[in-house]
């Protein structure tokens, strides 16, 4: 999972314009004689800035964009507690400390959500010690615990989210949408690294008469029955989908057509039901489009074949 980029950047326009708001109230409305007004002009209109162009950029700007937007703000978070002239200006900046933390879990995979949060404590908390009031460790630890457990909480609540919408209920094999989100980016990293890739999709052979004579029930074991075996047989590497109804996908990264034949010898012989196949191997400049069209061609060639192999025996 690489994290929810056109979500994060909206979060974050939502994040550095709300900031940008307080930090104008802050200039317009000093807490003390000595409070640094002009940073927080400056901060005010940076702010402002940089949430119009994350909100105007969320269709265009890279994944990069949110991982940047964090930083940069756990590093400005950080100046304005080191600017700090007042204990309770320090511990007020504890909640975009969390908002920080949350944001990150939710938009980003877990491991890297962990790792901006940690920096993010760091950094803030480096900036904090070395303002100039005192006497706040207390509350401020109190903001760093609840930042970190929120963190956790959000990254555990959405990852489950995640896996919920990307899981087919029936069998336990990834949705369309996921399939074709991960085939996506599968297809992306081989093209990169100049690997092979295959597509499959996989049809059962006279399902409807599965449903019909036996029931949806019959119906439904048999898909069970054979996703869990074909996932015995593949490596973590590869991919399996539902599409829908008794239709299913492979991308096997990696893999070239010889070693998609092998494969697929392998998962006839641990089926508990007949089905066809039909296979594309990626070449330069292909997409996803372009490999199921080529996949969904050979395997109703193969089961046009199979039909006229059954009428004739």
């Amino acid at each position: 999972m690489t994290g929810d980029r056109r979500s994060g950047l909206r979060l974050l326009a939502l994040l550095y314009g709300c900031a940008a708001a307080l930090c104008a109230l802050g200039a317009l409305w000093p807490m003390a004689a000595r409070t640094p007004v002009a940073l927080l002009a400056v901060l005010a209109v940076a702010g402002g800035l940089l949430a119009g162009a994350f909100e105007l950029g969320r269709d265009r700007l890279p994944m990069a964009a949110v991982h940047a937007g964090l930083a940069m703000l756990a590093v400005l978070t950080a100046l304005l507690a080191w600017q700090s002239v007042t204990a309770v200006g320090v511990v007020g900046l504890g909640p975009a400390l969390v908002a920080l933390g949350v944001l990150a879990g939710h938009v980003l995979p877990a491991p890297q959500a962990r790792l901006h949060v940690l920096g993010a404590v760091a950094v803030v908390s480096a900036g904090a010690l070395a303002a100039v009031p005192s006497g706040f460790l207390a509350p401020w630890l109190t903001a760093v615990v609840t930042t970190v457990v929120l963190t956790e909480a959000q990254v555990r609540q959405t990852g489950a989210l995640r896996r919920t919408a990307g899981t087919d209920p029936l069998t336990g094999v990834a949705n369309r949408r996921a399939w074709e989100d991960g085939a996506e980016r599968l297809l992306a990293t081989a093209e990169r690294a100049g690997e092979p890739v295959t597509v499959v999709l996989l049809d059962l052979d006279g399902f409807k008469a599965v449903n019909d004579t036996a029931g949806h029930a019959a119906g439904d074991a048999l898909l069970r029955s054979l996703a869990t075996a074909w996932r015995r047989e593949l490596r973590r590497s590869d991919l399996l989908g539902r599409l829908g109804g008794d239709e299913f996908a492979l991308v096997l990264p990696g893999s070239d057509a010889a070693a998609t034949a092998e494969l697929l010898l392998r998962l006839r012989a641990v089926s508990t039901g007949a089905w066809s196949a039909g296979t594309a191997t990626a070449r330069p400049g292909d997409g996803l489009t372009a490999l199921l069209a080529r996949a969904d061609t050979a395997l109703y060639r193969e089961k046009a074949a199979r039909s006229h192999r059954s009428r004739v025996d």
